[in-house]
């Protein structure tokens, strides 16, 4: 039996990384994958945290089954997550939008998960954590929202109420209504 990948994308501030954690306590058997990131530790975000130069010799020793820049920083899903995949475990993944096709090529089966919130949930919370300045946060709310490749299969969140129900609404659409 093959897992998935499963791939939590939308825009930063959404609540992603929240999902996520509720996700994994609802189901113990959910692997959560660990990114690289080119960025100083986040207490609020569990990644690795790699210098540029670290990570790009990782990067070309073919330590990412997936890997991407963004806003300045450079991203990396480890190689083992394909393995994990293919050997039956659904693996959780905060991942960006750019890379699904990629993703649908080397995972045997992907499933997006797109977390989703009101610009004023998102400006608030990108406020909160305090790495953008306004101007910044602007311009993040005005990018084009989330156009997923028709072949992957979906499922949308709203993620501006109480964590919970997103997480419910999210299980739900990953496990179905009732599973165990």
């Amino acid at each position: 039996m093959t897992g998935r990948l499963i791939a939590v994308v939308g825009p930063s501030g959404a609540g992603k990384d929240s999902v996520i954690a509720g996700l994994a306590a609802a189901r113990p058997g959910l692997l959560v994958c660990r990114r690289s990131i080119t960025r100083p530790s986040d207490e609020t975000e569990p990644f690795e945290s790699l210098d540029a130069e670290t990570f790009e010799r990782r990067r070309a020793a073919g330590a990412f089954a997936l890997f991407w820049p963004a806003h300045g920083l450079s991203y990396g899903i480890p190689a083992e997550t394909v393995d994990q995949v293919r050997s039956g475990h659904d693996v959780i993944a905060n991942l960006s939008r750019r890379v699904l096709g990629e993703a649908a090529e080397t995972y045997p089966a992907v499933f997006a998960l797109v977390v989703t919130a009101a610009p004023e949930t998102i400006a608030e919370r990108l406020g909160a954590r305090g790495r953008e300045a306004p101007e910044e946060i602007r311009q993040r709310l005005a990018r084009p929202g989330i156009s997923l490749p028709p072949s992957i299969p979906s499922a949308r969140i709203a993620n501006d109420g109480p964590l919970a129900e997103a997480v419910a609404a999210a299980e739900a659409a990953l496990f179905g209504r009732g599973a165990p």
